[in-house]
């Protein structure tokens, strides 16, 4: 009886060596659930769908990425709560659920109206401040695998609108899950009304409001270009998103799989940025042949925007927006712009 105790006793010490062993960790599957508010049927969702089936490849099928799109998940505010409590481990958030990850507006600040101007400005931008940016999302218990740059942000309206003062005989529809871009706007002598983006349709045909603040993408998909048939050429600012894993799961994944699951984001990341660009080109043709009117903003009218924010860009600062970065972002740019 003795032997046999003993025999149990070897068994079981064998076996917990075993499960602190790194190689048999490695052997245990690892399910990762990412959340996405995006269609599945967009490059969005194409590109989470091929990275799923490369990080499998890539790790044997060790490491599982389950994709919930359309957003199945919850809401923004839903999937973040989710993300912290570990319920799913991933998920492609906006620049505002990236925003609210971070205390200091440092997201939010990228999204400073007529800051950063084009797509190559975009990319010096990104391309100075991203480690910085990630820092600061990795020390509130996350980790960013990859960026999307999602288009631009433009005016659509009822009526003509080439200068600051058009827009501001009009009711502007905003996001009511931005409230920090309305309070920009209401600064600036707006007239701002919070909606929720599936009621937008219902806002403008109910004339409470006659102007959104929208990527053409989304005017496309959700046909708002019916009623607010002009689009002021000028780009407000970027859509940015991004695709991020809380630490727990990111912990979770053997070191030796880690770089090529990182080379695979990064690779789809770029991938990605072409099609966007040539998805909202498309979208903008063809909601021309529809009956879009692109109003032409001249380069006198494009300065009228440009002061009119940068009257009260200081009184946001420190609030609103990040002080530090729009500063280093604003260095960067007036560097290029010379």
């Amino acid at each position: 009886m003795q032997l046999i105790g003993r025999m149990v006793l070897f068994c079981m010490i064998f076996l917990g060596i075993l499960s602190l062993d790194p190689v048999s960790a490695q052997r245990r599957k690892i399910t990762i659930k990412l959340a996405s508010l995006v269609p599945e049927k967009t490059p969005w969702g194409a590109a989470l769908n091929r990275m799923a089936q490369e990080w499998g490849t890539a790790t044997n099928g060790r490491v599982e990425l389950i994709i919930y799109h359309n957003g199945i998940a919850g809401s923004e505010g839903d999937v973040l709560r989710k993300l912290k409590g570990n319920q799913i481990q991933a998920a492609i958030l906006s620049s505002f659920g990236l925003n609210s990850i971070t205390a200091g507006h440092e997201i939010m600040t990228l999204s400073c109206p007529f800051l950063i101007r084009n797509n190559k400005e975009l990319d010096l931008v990104l391309g100075n401040l991203k480690p910085y940016l990630e820092e600061r999302i990795n020390q509130e218990g996350f980790f960013t695998l990859a960026w999307s740059k999602a288009g631009w942000v433009r005016f659509f309206s009822k009526a003509p609108v080439f200068v600051p003062a058009d827009l501001k005989r009009q009711k502007l529809g905003i996001n009511e899950q931005e409230p920090a871009l309305m309070d920009a706007f209401k600064a600036m002598g707006y007239q701002m009304v919070p909606v929720a983006m599936n009621q937008v349709l219902v806002y403008l045909n109910g004339g409470m409001i006659d102007a959104v603040y929208q990527s053409p993408v989304n005017v496309g998909g959700l046909q708002i270009f019916g009623v607010a048939k002009n689009m002021a050429s000028i780009n407000i600012a970027p859509f940015m998103g991004g695709v991020v894993m809380n630490q727990v799961a990111w912990r979770s994944i053997p070191e030796s799989y880690k770089p090529a699951l990182l080379r695979i984001a990064k690779r789809l990341e770029a991938e990605l940025d072409t099609s966007i660009q040539q998805l909202e080109g498309e979208a903008i043709a063809t909601m021309g042949k529809y009956g879009l009117i692109i109003n032409q903003v001249s380069p006198a009218q494009e300065q009228l925007w440009y002061d009119d924010v940068n009257r009260v860009i200081p009184s946001l600062l420190g609030t609103t927006f990040n002080r530090e970065l729009y500063g280093r972002v604003e260095t960067l740019l007036k560097a290029h712009r010379k």
